[in-house]
């Protein structure tokens, strides 16, 4: 329960930047002890959340109607009497595999027109180490005319966040936190403490905090990778990978990982923004990069592996209809980021292949902005030659295997690349 008069007490206000899967469920937490304003350049995005309705299916309608404490806005004059910022903001990659910060930039120059003296200003956004000291900071001095350490101060606490997670939230997972001296940093970690209740771990620098985020997911890029390259071999000694696994699986310290293809916004990124910085100071990280070719390679390997049990079926390839269930980079979860299944639909229609994607979770209207590719509503009956299950959404798994095959031809391929269906079923498993 909200304690009215505490936060009526507080001296101060928390602006959010970016209200994104990461962004929107830290302001919600930061409302219940504090007056919160959530800021977003996106106009229909501040008006959805206006209306209590959130397009990433993070946070409830009910919850958002709860957090009376939190104000959304886009304009920049409603977050000046703020005292801590704290920036939220996406950090991609571009065409060349190198850091988009730009987003970065742009949050921390807005910022820096609005930063008063004493001010604290607290990064999220996964980067490389040193990146908010080095490049943010500069922005924020230029902009506000203050200097860091003097006249305002800086934090760093990496979102944590597993978009689609219903089980481990926000306040269920450790929050490492750091800041730009002693002072500032206890400062940071008793704010996220207030609202975390798994508790927080104060790292002794912000480097140090940005560099345990970025090799959490670089780790698990590289073990995936390990797996998607015994997938290969196995695949070349006709051996069930899945059943390697499960074997492999009974000793206690194997380490449990599945292959697949890796896309989102944190794994299938995060590993090229540690070799960018590898690389600035004189060092070739070749186990990160060979982890993300191998991974990146994924998708070529399947598409290959497609065609070749179409042809086995005597299946022309030339023409035919193949229906990819899922679109998302991963299930039960709306976001589009960076999913590799558009590699997957890419590499048919180079084949001459008639592509149909089906995804009830993705939003039909971002999908055509950000992929210029238009979902289907459901599938068609008895109209593909290949059924490609991409993603594991429940709605898929949930979905009985006789209704499958009826969107299928007489002579059909059924490839599932997530385990969604049982061994025993008549379809082709990575």
């Amino acid at each position: 329960m909200i304690n009215k008069k505490s936060i009526s007490n507080k001296k101060f206000e928390i602006a959010v930047i970016g209200l994104g899967y990461v962004g929107l469920p830290l302001a919600i937490e930061f409302s219940k002890k504090y007056k919160v304003i959530g800021f977003d350049i996106k106009q229909k995005r501040i008006q959805e959340l206006s209306d209590s309705f959130d397009v990433t299916s993070e946070v409830s309608t009910r919850k958002l109607k709860l957090a009376k404490y939190l104000k959304y806005t886009d304009n920049v004059n409603e977050i000046k009497d703020c005292t801590i910022y704290i920036i939220a903001i996406p950090t991609p990659i571009n065409s060349q595999n190198k850091p988009n910060l730009k987003p970065l930039k742009n949050a921390s120059k807005l910022i820096g027109k609005v930063l008063k003296k004493n001010d604290i200003v607290i990064y999220e956004s996964t980067v490389f180490p040193g990146a908010t000291e080095e490049i943010c900071v500069p922005i924020l001095e230029r902009n506000s005319g203050l200097k860091y350490n003097k006249e305002f101060f800086c934090g760093y606490s990496p979102e944590r966040i597993n978009p689609g997670d219903k089980k481990h939230k926000i306040t269920s997972i450790k929050k490492v936190t750091s800041g730009s001296n002693k002072q500032t940093a206890i400062k940071v970690d008793k704010l996220y403490r207030n609202i975390i209740t798994a508790g927080t771990h104060l790292a002794p620098s912000i480097k140090v905090a940005e560099a345990a985020k970025i090799i959490e997911n670089t780790q698990r890029d590289v073990n995936i990778a390990l797996i998607n390259e015994f997938t290969k071999i196995f695949n070349k000694l006709k051996i069930d990978t899945n059943s390697v696994l499960e074997a492999a699986e009974t000793k206690w310290n194997f380490l449990s990982f599945k292959p697949g293809l890796v896309g989102g916004h944190c794994i299938g990124v995060d590993p090229y923004y540690l070799a960018h910085k590898a690389k600035q100071i004189g060092l070739n990280p070749k186990m990160i990069i060979s982890g993300r070719e191998t991974n990146d390679s994924m998708s070529s390997f399947v598409v290959k592996r497609v065609i070749e049990a179409m042809s086995k079926k005597s299946i022309r390839s030339k023409n035919a209809n193949i229906l990819i269930m899922g679109l998302t980079f991963k299930e039960n979860c709306p976001d589009i980021r960076n999913t590799k299944i558009i590699d997957l639909i890419r590499g048919f229609e180079n084949l001459h292949m008639k592509v149909d994607v089906y995804d009830p979770l993705a939003n039909k209207d971002e999908v055509f902005e950000e992929y210029k590719l238009r979902l289907i509503d459901h599938p068609i009956r008895n109209k593909y030659d290949t059924i490609l299950i991409a993603v594991n959404h429940n709605k898929f798994r949930q979905m009985q295997f006789n209704n499958l095959l009826k969107f299928c031809k007489k002579k059909n391929v059924i490839y599932d690349l997530k385990n969604t269906f049982p061994k025993s079923h008549a379809v082709i498993k990575l």
